[in-house]
């Protein structure tokens, strides 16, 4: 194995195992041996990634494709960052078409769908969602994540029947897949097995407590901090609901919430609502779970704009409701 090789290699173990800093080092000590290997820049890309710089790793991508335009993991990654964290859905969608004519198997042709159909789904598009899904192939695929990944797929496009053959299917072969968990309750709410759905997000509230916090992870002083911060940079129409409520931070939801038709991917819970029957302050105590929100961010410094749009949103829901049409179900995709 020569040394550009050993140090790739290398990289992409420690990636895998979440010293994102270890495989950055290696990487650039590939990078020293050949700046013009596009493996080389597609690792640093991955790298910053995993590390909470998104931009950064998009500039990693292209560097890679530059070097190499059928670079298709290159593509694929890229792809990913367009659509989270960075948003930019019209560019995601278009890398993931230039994806496709390149890919030569079924798995490559279902990753970017799958990449795809994320992206059209951030955009409201669920015709256009419906319409890439129905091109997705039926395999054999060489990976059983295919089955959860396109499980997955047909219950956010509104096909709860065969979302759950597939997400079952992932259960089956193994009870700690976390996400199918998740999916498994989300389906049993819609099927209206509320007892089955609760069942299925207890199971998912015990394995994400196993699971580690995101690598870039606020203190939880740091985090509290932020959240005073963000009710602090509500407009005063939506600030005057919680002002003066306590506020607690908690990794995530406890059972006894989950257990009452709470979502364990819950963001946050307002509570101790001003009522007739019992007057004071419109909000007595906000309830804010880091894990759930820092989950989907990809570095710190997003915490605080996510904290203030969630508390829009949860105000809006609570308090406006009337306004803003029918009441959410209580297991909600966050």
């Amino acid at each position: 194995m020569d040394q550009l090789t050993a140090h790739l290699d290398r990289g992409w173990d420690l990636a895998t195992h979440g010293d994102g800093r270890g495989a950055e080092a290696a990487a650039l000590q590939a990078l020293e041996i050949d700046p013009d290997a596009p493996e080389v820049h597609n690792l640093l890309g991955y790298v910053a990634a995993m590390n909470g710089e998104p931009e950064q790793a998009l500039e990693h991508y292209k560097d890679a494709l530059a070097l190499d335009e059928g670079y298709f993991d290159a593509m694929l990654n890229a792809a990913e960052v367009l659509v989270h964290p960075l948003g930019e859905l019209d560019e995601a969608v278009e890398m993931c078409d230039e994806a496709l004519t390149w890919a030569e198997t079924d798995d490559e042709v279902a990753d970017a769908l799958l990449i795809k159909i994320d992206a059209l789904l951030s955009k409201r598009d669920d015709d256009g969602a419906r319409k890439a899904l129905s091109t997705m192939p039926t395999g054999p695929f060489d990976s059983d994540r295919y089955d959860f990944l396109i499980g997955r797929a047909w219950f956010e496009v509104g096909n709860v029947e065969r979302a759950s053959e597939l997400i079952e299917r992932v259960v089956a072969k193994d009870e700690r897949h976390v996400e199918a968990q998740y999916y498994r309750g989300l389906i049993r709410d819609a099927k209206g097995d509320a007892l089955g759905a609760t069942s299925s997000f207890l199971r998912v509230r015990i394995l994400d407590a196993e699971a580690p916090a995101v690598p870039w992870s606020l203190p939880a002083e740091a985090f509290e901090q932020a959240v005073r911060a963000a009710v602090a940079k509500l407009d005063q129409a939506l600030r005057r609901f919680v002002e003066h409520a306590e506020v607690f931070v908690a990794p995530l939801p406890g059972i006894e919430v989950i257990a009452d038709g709470i979502d364990p991917r819950a963001p946050m819970l307002l509570d101790g609502i001003a009522t007739p029957e019992r007057p004071g302050p419109p909000c007595a105590r906000i309830f804010v779970y880091q894990r759930n929100i820092e989950r989907l961010l990809g570095a710190a410094h997003e915490v605080e704009d996510e904290l203030v749009a969630t508390l829009e949103h949860e105000i809006a829901a609570t308090f406006l409701e009337d306004r803003r049409g029918p009441e959410r179900p209580k297991h909600q995709m966050n």
